[in-house]
């Protein structure tokens, strides 16, 4: 993802932007400060990078017109765009030729220690 983001010329905040826009396509940006957990007016700043960038667009919301909607308008399966996924691609492609035993396992503990985790943020 680093060196993604080095030829892409965009920062760790921008390509996690970009990434949720483009599983959540329509977005508000109401939902993608939420997910980054910035300032109303960081996450305008920020899509207006993505919007210099061409790398998204809003859209009025046909229903509501005081909201945008935000799209991915580059092909994150295309060069350059497509470095910023790779990484998740090829874990994916490890764990799908993995042990589906051990894969499992994995997984049954990783929820353990993330219930583990969300149970100590509770109590505290």
């Amino acid at each position: 993802m680093i060196e993604a983001r080095r030829e892409l010329k965009i920062g760790e905040l921008d390509a996690r932007a970009l990434l949720f826009i483009a599983d959540n396509p329509g977005a508000r940006p109401t939902q993608l400060r939420q997910y980054l957990g910035i300032t109303s007016a960081g996450v305008t700043t920020l899509i207006d990078r993505l919007v210099e960038r061409e790398a998204v667009r809003r859209d009025v919301d046909p229903d509501d017109r005081r909201v945008n909607r935000i799209t991915v308008t580059v092909d994150l399966g295309e060069l350059p765009w497509s470095a910023l996924q790779q990484f998740d691609n090829d874990f994916d492609r490890a764990v799908a030729a993995g042990d589906r035993e051990h894969t499992a396992h994995f997984a049954r503990t990783l929820d353990d220690f993330t219930a583990a985790v969300a149970s100590m943020a509770r109590a505290s």
